[in-house]
């Protein structure tokens, strides 16, 4: 009986023995795998007129649909190009000046608001004149950081038409990772300043 409960001992003894060297023993050092980006394959830079009834056209990308806003306070004309393949969309409001230069500085002003809002989590925000070939004066707002939209902009004519465009990626990827996006979509906003007609 005795030896039978010494040998249960040395049994049990020699498990905590061989746990204790096994919790012991040092584990390969975890190397984390530096940042990687998925790839993004961006469509071909190729255009198309924009053939709805609206007071302006412009020549916008073909790897974009067409949509009508359905925002509950949409106003006629607002319109949204949706880029279903990199998830990404430009909304477009318009409004009618209506030769009130009031109401011309109220709806830029409204357009600073809009793109300023972002001064939480952008980290910065830069706004410049950009004058197209035809002569159009457009102001452009860039923002960087982690916020929505990346690139802002209105043009007017003074006294008749107000267009306003703000890109939105509806990503929640890291910025840096979207870069080739935002870069992607800057390049076709200004090729839709560049081709703006007024109706």
């Amino acid at each position: 009986m005795i030896n039978k409960i010494s040998l249960i001992r040395v049994v049990g003894i020699f498990f905590i023995a061989v746990a204790i060297y096994a919790c012991g023993e040092k584990e390969p050092e975890f190397q984390p795998k530096p940042t990687g980006f998925n790839r993004l394959d961006l469509p071909a830079h190729a255009y198309q007129p924009l053939k709805d009834e609206h007071p302006y056209t412009f020549e916008y990308s073909k790897a974009a649909i067409v949509q009508r806003d359905t925002f509950a306070n949409a106003e006629p004309h607002w319109i949204i190009l949706y880029y279903p393949q990199l998830n990404t969309r430009i909304q477009f409001t318009y409004k009618p000046v209506n030769n009130d230069p009031k109401r011309l500085q109220n709806m830029m002003g409204d357009a600073a608001k809009l793109a300023f809002h972002h001064d939480k989590k952008a980290y910065s925000i830069t706004d410049k004149i950009l004058t197209t070939k035809s002569g159009k004066k457009a102001i452009i707002f860039e923002l960087e950081g982690e916020v929505p939209s990346h690139y802002q902009f209105f043009v007017t004519d003074t006294t008749k038409h107000y267009l306003r465009g703000a890109v939105y990626l509806m990503t929640a990827t890291q910025n840096d990772s979207l870069r080739p996006v935002i870069d992607y979509m800057k390049v076709d906003c200004r090729h839709i300043l560049e081709t703006l007609k007024w109706k």
